[in-house]
């Protein structure tokens, strides 16, 4: 083959894998570029969670612990319901979700691919009551139905990989590639929901995850005093907004009372 020739099959290919890899956000309706499996992240997913499991403590508070599970079924109920009602595709198909609190001081929690989610028990002094921990959980929920993290692993193979499919990454360089989706979904971060997502992930999470805590009987309206008491933690000089891939706490709390008008339409009191 020719390189003219070798030029335009690369194109097609390209161009071939492009089309195959778009796909949509559900609500928000974003076109999105995903290149990895389901099937692998989920399992590669699994490994990854048991292991943390494993080199982490799990909280013996009951008390917490049922508030954690209520809150992360309530969540996953209501956006399940929604999924059947009104999305092609289940987001979350295949997933067994596991909902664990984690004695550690950090102000964090991660949600992965398959269904874990880890809340740190460092957070629940933010948190407070049950309406700051669906903002969190629904936050970090968000990020899975939106499948940033596959996005961001995506562009991780692309970028550090040189477009090498992740089957053939985790066979050829199986420690750099769970390095990436390490990295990718924020597993063990210590800067808690200010997780490695871009700006763009971060707002999306923020709507679609006043718009969950709303199905499932929040009132969304405690996002915004969730973060007004994370920027209130906060302590020295933040560095400007156009220096993060974060938006400013200013911003966020601004951005999240503008979204609370169409998270009210979903908003369905708990009884």
């Amino acid at each position: 083959m020719n390189v003219a020739k070798r030029g335009l099959f690369c194109l097609v290919i390209g161009w071939v894998s492009l089309v195959a890899g778009c796909g949509e956000v559900g609500i928000t309706g974003r076109r999105q570029f995903n290149l990895v499996p389901n099937s692998i992240i989920n399992s590669l997913s699994v490994q990854q969670y048991a292991q943390f499991i494993s080199e982490n403590k799990i909280s013996s508070d009951g008390q917490k612990n049922a508030m954690v599970q209520r809150v992360g079924e309530r969540i996953v109920k209501a956006v399940d319901e929604y999924a059947r009602m009104n999305l092609a595709k289940d987001p979350f198909e295949g997933f067994k979700w596991e909902f664990n609190l984690v004695e550690d001081n950090a102000v964090n929690a991660f949600a992965m691919p398959g269904g874990k989610v880890v809340v740190y028990t460092g957070i629940l002094p933010v948190t407070q009551d049950e309406a700051g921990l669906a903002v969190v959980v629904g936050h970090e929920i968000a990020h899975i139905f939106a499948k940033h993290g596959a996005e961001r692993m995506t562009q991780s193979l692309i970028v550090e990989m040189g477009g090498m499919a992740l089957s053939v990454a985790l066979r050829e360089q199986p420690e750099t590639t769970k390095s990436l989706f390490m990295t990718s979904y924020g597993m063990g971060s210590q800067v808690g929901l200010l997780l490695p997502f871009s700006r763009l992930h971060e707002n999306e999470a923020d709507r679609l995850g006043l718009i969950f805590m709303a199905m499932a009987g929040y009132d969304p309206k405690a996002a915004a005093v969730f973060w007004e008491r994370m920027a209130g933690m906060k302590s020295g000089e933040q560095s400007p907004e156009f220096l993060s891939t974060h938006p400013a706490d200013s911003t966020r709390i601004r951005n999240l009372k503008a979204l609370v008008p169409e998270a009210m339409e979903y908003y369905k009191p708990a009884s």
